[in-house]
């Protein structure tokens, strides 16, 4: 009971501590005034000192010791033949035994502190660990730790899913089984790992690779791994995430993509070949009328094969009424990932990006990757003008502005009519060299023009074909275009 006692009264407030430690050596001075006794009680002192010496420093207390002992000396006086050593005993006796009080009272504080602040450490660092295995219990990506030999040690339950392994089935089998290019990491320690891929004694990087799953299906994986060393050795930490069905998704797109750019150069050739069959017609039938020729089979054979002709290059661009791929965009995720692109090739080529945008911009009705590439195509010519031009001087500057607008033919009414649609307009201006006058913009197969001239013939068949526009605005220098696009309500 005694030691709660004395650890109670640790945790006193300084004052009241000083207060009993007075209170104390006050009431053994008025016992050995009062009790008569052969004995001098002096030595009672020490019991209030010991508790000063929680709380005091070490010359206030050697001051006490002194004041107890002159207390000590006057209350109980010995012989004068041995008072003045009596004195110094008791003075000694109090001081060191105050000292000492005060030296195990730091050294428990210190003790308790640093217990204290290991268990918060402790409770800390379970947290941590509690936090941390639910994160990776609950993570969608497969996480996998391995030894250096391709050992799992671990798998979240997303990794047997993804693998198609029973629950806690795949500790103790090689990754290598699943996915062959973790099982050939290269171990920390060789030269091998690349110094830019290092990190001290671990080194982290990403890959794309195909998998294995274990009933034999293939797939797409994005690997992020890391090694690590260990007291048992060095330890490989991986997260897996399948993209197989992005690359599906990607593919597909890009199919589809292609058939419809595929659609609108056919039509372009074919209203060239149209053009072509008509003038070769209207030579075969000048001939005919001269009689000349009557007869021949060559002749007519010839006449045949234009007729033919010119039915196969009778294909026109067909735009249906609703376009099937055209939907609900988010206009700012577009021009988000535009950016994305556009930086890093700007910064490269010395030009100044500017945007302008608006932060409330409505849905659209368009397809997201054809709208990319359109965006796309205009910038990047944008950039190819600049890069080209011959002025020293000039500061290039490609800029990216948003506006809306309504569909009205009274643009003086305010607020607009209800039933008008509002439009989203996207400006792509450079300050280039811009267009070379009598260049006939949109049309396919020009003479002139990079490769097959079809890029903005492209585009603008790609925005009419959610009911959008492609314009050109002439400035005084410099390229101006402009993207209209309807907006959709939620």
């Amino acid at each position: 009971m005694a030691q709660p006692l004395t650890i109670g009264l640790l945790h006193l407030r300084r004052g009241s501590i000083l207060a009993i430690g007075v209170a104390l050596i006050a009431l053994i001075a008025l016992a050995d005034w009062q009790i008569e006794f052969n004995a001098t009680l002096g030595f009672l002192y020490m019991f209030p000192l010991v508790l000063l010496a929680t709380v005091l420093d070490w010359k206030p207390l050697l001051v006490f010791a002194l004041f107890c002992a002159f207390l000590s000396d006057r209350l109980d006086p010995f012989p004068m033949d041995a008072e003045y050593a009596r004195d110094l005993l008791i003075f000694l006796t109090l001081a060191i035994t105050a000292l000492l009080a005060r030296g195990l009272t730091n050294g428990y504080r210190r003790e308790m502190a640093n217990h204290a602040q290991i268990e918060r450490e402790v409770a800390a660092r379970r947290a941590a660990e509690e936090q941390l295995e639910f994160l990776i219990e609950s993570s969608p990506a497969a996480v996998l730790t391995m030894t250096a030999e391709g050992e799992i040690l671990l798998a979240n339950p997303a990794a047997h899913q993804m693998l198609r392994v029973p629950a806690d089935a795949l500790p103790g089998r090689s990754i290598a089984r699943y996915i062959p290019e973790l099982g050939s990491i290269p171990s920390i320690t060789e030269g091998s790992v690349p110094e830019s891929a290092k990190s001290g004694n671990m080194f982290r990087t990403e890959m794309q690779t195909h998998g294995r799953r274990e009933t034999g299906e293939v797939f797409l994986a994005n690997v992020f791994f890391s090694t690590y060393r260990t007291a048992a050795g060095p330890r490989l930490a991986a997260l897996l995430i399948d993209t197989s069905e992005h690359l599906r998704e990607r593919e597909e797109a890009s199919l589809q993509q292609l058939l419809e750019g595929s659609r609108i150069l056919v039509a372009a050739v074919s209203h060239e070949v149209r053009n072509v069959c008509g003038a070769i017609g209207i030579v075969h039938e000048n001939l005919a009328r001269q009689r000349t020729l009557a007869g021949n089979q060559d002749f007519e054979a010839l006449g045949s094969l234009v007729e033919t002709l010119a039915k196969i290059a009778s294909l026109e661009l067909r735009q249906s009424t609703a376009p099937a791929r055209a939907s609900r965009v988010n206009l700012q995720e577009v021009l988000g990932d535009l950016r994305i692109v556009l930086e890093s090739a700007c910064e490269d080529s010395e030009i100044d990006l500017r945007w302008s945008t608006e932060e409330d911009l409505p849905l659209v009705q368009a397809d997201r990757h054809s709208l990319l590439q359109v965006l796309l195509n205009l910038t990047k010519n944008s950039q190819r003008a600049l890069e080209s031009t011959s002025n020293p001087n000039l500061i290039k500057r490609l800029e990216i502005h948003t506006s809306t607008s309504f569909e009205t033919s009274n643009q003086s009414l305010n607020p607009p009519p209800a039933n008008q649609r509002r439009k989203v307009l996207i400006r792509v201006i450079d300050n280039g060299p811009g267009v070379t006058p009598g260049t006939q913009l949109f049309q396919p197969l020009q003479k002139g023009a990079d490769a097959t001239g079809l890029g903005l013939y492209l585009s603008r068949a790609f925005m009419r074909s959610f009911h959008g526009d492609l314009r050109h605005e002439p400035t005084p220098d410099g390229c101006h275009f402009v993207l209209e696009l309807v907006s959709v309500t939620e």
